[in-house]
C-alpha cells in the first residue's frame, strides 16, 4: 500500500518558507524575529500552499506582512534547508518540513514597534552571533571560550562522517577563525556557525542530540554563545549573514538598508555594521567616489551632530553602467 505516493511508512514532506529580514536600528544591523511567551525567537515562517501562493516568493511575501504587518522589499532565495531533524524530532513519523530560505532588506518602520506586528521585533543579530562583531575589539568570546574550546575539539579523533567530507578539524578551524595567521574572513559566519554545532558548543548542538554537546554541557546546558532559536533559524540567519557580506562587496545592496537621503558617514556606519568591522573613513570615502554609487541631493543635514553635513542618494545609473557595482571593503581601519 502506497500512503501520499511515497510508499508505506514513509512520512509526507511540506514546504515552509523562512525569512531572515535585516535592517540597520542606528548602527546595528538586526534581524526581524517572532517570539512568543515561552518560545524561543524564530524567523517570520509558514507553509507555502500552491492553491493560495503562484510563487513561493508570494507565499513568503504573505506570510511575512501576516506575522509581522511589515511588507518587504528586496528579497532572494538563500538556499533550501532539509536535514532530518532540523526541528529536533529525530523518531517523529509526522510530515518532514523542507524550508526554503531567503534574504529581506528593508527599512525599520519609524512609526511605532507596533508596526511589525504584536510579537514581532527587530532584534540586533550580534546577539545571536556575538563573535561575529569585530567593530570593536577583538570579541573577548573568542579567546574566553571559543578557541580553547574548539582546539581541545580539533585534537579529538574526527567522526567517519567527517572523515568523508575532507577538511580536517584543525584545517576547519583554521579558516573559519584565523587560527595560525590566517585572517578573520567576514563572510565565513555560516560556516563559524556550522563549526560551533559540529563540536556541540552551542544550544541547539545539545538540543538536537548531538553526542559531544551533551556529554560536556548537558541538554539544553551548553555555553551561552548567542541566543540560540527555534529549529534551525540560527543556521538560516547564518546563511543570510554569510550572503550579505558577500553580496554588499559586488551590489549595491547595501541601499536597501538606507533612506533616500543619508550621509557619507552614515552609509560607511551601515556597511561596518553589516560587515562587522570598522573601514579607514577617508579610505571609505575614496572608494565611494571612485565607484560612483552616489551623487549629491543638494540638501545638507544637521543629524551628525556638528557642522552641516551633505546629503548624498544612491545613483541607480551605475547599474546600467557596470555589471558589478559593490563597495569592495580593503584592509581593517
Amino acid at each position: 500500500m502506497v500512503e501520499n505516493g511515497l510508499g508505506p511508512g514513509r512520512p509526507p514532506i511540506e514546504i515552509g518558507l523562512s525569512a531572515a529580514i535585516v535592517a540597520i536600528d542606528g548602527d546595528k544591523p538586526a534581524i526581524l524575529v517572532v517570539e512568543r511567551a515561552g518560545t524561543l525567537p524564530a524567523l517570520p515562517s509558514g507553509p507555502f500552499d500552491p492553491l493560495s501562493h503562484r510563487t513561493l516568493e508570494i507565499g513568503l511575501r504573505a506570510w511575512v506582512e501576516a506575522q509581522t504587518a511589515l511588507k518587504i522589499g528586496y528579497v532572494e532565495q538563500l538556499y533550501t534547508f532539509g536535514d532530518r531533524g532540523r526541528h529536533a524530532r529525530f523518531s517523529d513519523r509526522g510530515p518532514h518540513e523542507v524550508s526554503v530560505g531567503y534574504l529581506a532588506l528593508t527599512r525599520i518602520p519609524k512609526s511605532s514597534a507596533r508596526d511589525v506586528g504584536a510579537d514581532a521585533a527587530f532584534t540586533p543579530w550580534y546577539d545571536f552571533f556575538p563573535w561575529e562583531d569585530w567593530r570593536g575589539d577583538r570579541p573577548g568570546v573568542l579567546d574566553e571560550l571559543i578557541l580553547p574550546e574548539l582546539r581541545s575539539w580539533a585534537a579529538d579523533t574526527p567522526t567517519r562522517h567527517e572523515a568523508n567530507r575532507g577538511l580536517e578539524r584543525r584545517e576547519r578551524l583554521r579558516l573559519c577563525f584565523g587560527e595560525d595567521g590566517m585572517p578573520w574572513d567576514e563572510e565565513r559566519a555560516l560556516e563559524r556557525y556550522e563549526l560551533l554545532y559540529d563540536a556541540g558548543l552551542v544550544e541547539e548542538a545539545a538540543r538536537d542530540g548531538r553526542e559531544r554537546g551533551l556529554k560536556r554541557f548537558g541538554a539544553g546546558a551548553a555555553p551561552a554563545l548567542g541566543r540560540p532559536m527555534q529549529h534551525d533559524h540560527r543556521r538560516i540567519l547564518a546563511t543570510a549573514i554569510s550572503r550579505l557580506r558577500g553580496k554588499l562587496k559586488y551590489r549595491p545592496v547595501v541601499f536597501e538598508l538606507m533612506a533616500e537621503a543619508f550621509t557619507l558617514t552614515e552609509l560607511q556606519r551601515t556597511m561596518e555594521a553589516a560587515a562587522g568591522r570598522h573601514v579607514h573613513k577617508q579610505n571609505f570615502r575614496r572608494l565611494v567616489e571612485n565607484s560612483a554609487l552616489v551623487e549629491p541631493t543638494g540638501g545638507t543635514t544637521l543629524r551628525t551632530g556638528g557642522r552641516p553635513a551633505q546629503l548624498f542618494r544612491f545613483r541607480r545609473d551605475v547599474l546600467k553602467e557596470r555589471p558589478a557595482p559593490g563597495l569592495r571593503l580593503g584592509g581593517r581601519g
